[in-house]
């Protein structure tokens, strides 16, 4: 909004796609929705319960800036179990959500105009977030032809003396795909070769169908230049408790610490402490949630490629789905209008995550398989 309150660089600035459409959602009493990826799950209520317990105990009050140290210890021992890798106290630290995460990272690491690639289609906020800490984002595209993979032609064309970072997402949101120990190790190489930094969103670790999950940090060397943002948001069902948490090296983190004394001071303690009782269910959880959702995506897309408009790679991670809409002749914003006005369901359109995301929808597969052939039952009757 123009305004001569308003900073001019928001002057530009408007409701994303994501935010259209869950405006859009409140429309119909029927709606099906499948845009935002907010689980139909509540978190298990022996977190709920533990966190409020905790709260009664006196587990009110600011923690310490970098993090309750028990949950601190909690981080740790989970690397050390999950990972075999050993993190010291100073290279984590705990912030509200992973989205305030990934800005403080941006802060804390770019200098006005400094570029950082992203990988499109990409999830939305990261351009906006670039923008932010005051830096320039640079869209380096993968195409469905190539299985979304991130090709390395493409990654070295983009890169300028001003590139200081790229975002890393696996596996990735909106297109699903899982990138294996090759594309890493062409990733590190780069890395290396022109002295950038990795920032790895790895918040959907647990939801890999094809192969196990490795974080970029463990690759040999990577440690030192790898930012990872990790979210309790998606692996234990807790959207709404806003917490996450970063591993970086000691002068990063202190940084991060810094500038986050003078946003929030610390995360919300009772929040922490929620995270702490969820990662002591991990494998449970993990075990339950990671099948509902493989069953979820597998019957998403095979009923995608049932639409005679539409078709849908085969999933690989995350409980996203990346559908082509090519053959309707339309933008993505105008089928995803189509879809909410004629069948009630609501999804994204391709456009919010970048240029590649164009002539695709994403669906997030966040209810039961009975609601979604709901939905695909109505998106079936559409004509084109």
């Amino acid at each position: 909004m123009k305004h001569k309150q308003i900073a001019k660089r928001f002057w530009q600035s408007g409701a994303t796609p994501m935010q259209t459409a869950a405006d859009a959602s409140e429309r119909y009493d029927d709606l099906i929705n499948l845009s935002i990826g907010d689980t139909d799950f509540i978190t298990d209520e022996r977190i709920i319960h533990a966190a409020m317990e905790d709260a009664l105990a006196g587990h009110t009050k600011y923690t310490n800036p970098q993090g309750d140290p028990e949950l601190i210890e909690a981080i740790q021992n989970f690397y050390r179990a999950e990972y075999e890798m050993n993190l010291a106290k100073n290279q984590i630290f705990v912030t509200t959500s992973s989205c305030m995460g990934m800005e403080l990272v941006l802060m804390t690491i770019l200098d006005p105009e400094d570029e950082v690639l992203l990988f499109s289609p990409y999830f939305t906020p990261y351009k906006q977030q670039v923008e932010l800490a005051l830096g320039c984002a640079v869209e380096v595209e993968t195409s469905e032809e190539d299985g979304f993979e991130i090709r390395e032609d493409r990654l070295r064309a983009a890169i300028t003396p001003k590139t200081k970072a790229l975002i890393l997402n696996n596996p990735c949101n909106p297109t699903g795909a899982a990138y294996d120990m090759e594309c890493y190790q062409m990733i590190a190489s780069i890395a290396n070769e022109f002295d950038l930094i990795v920032i790895c969103d790895e918040i959907y670790t647990d939801y890999m169908y094809e192969m196990p999950f490795v974080p970029f940090r463990s690759l040999p060397g990577m440690a030192e230049r790898t930012v990872t943002l990790n979210s309790f948001s998606k692996n234990y069902m807790m959207t709404g408790w806003r917490i996450g948490y970063i591993v970086a090296e000691p002068h990063l983190t202190a940084t991060m610490k810094s500038i986050n004394e003078n946003m929030v001071y610390a995360a919300p303690s009772v929040s922490q402490r929620a995270a702490l009782h969820a990662l002591g269910l991990h494998k449970e959880l993990k075990k339950i949630y990671t099948e509902e959702y493989k069953n979820r995506v597998y019957y998403a897309a095979k009923r995608i490629n049932q639409l005679p408009y539409a078709s849908v790679l085969a999933p690989r991670g995350t409980f996203y789905l990346f559908m082509n809409i090519k053959k309707t002749g339309l933008t993505s914003a105008e089928f995803c209008a189509r879809a909410m006005e004629e069948a009630h369901v609501a999804m994204i359109p391709g456009n919010a995550f970048g240029k590649a995301g164009e002539g695709y929808v994403r669906i997030a597969c966040t209810t039961g398989t009975a609601t979604l052939e709901k939905a695909f039952n109505r998106l079936a009757k559409l004509a084109f």
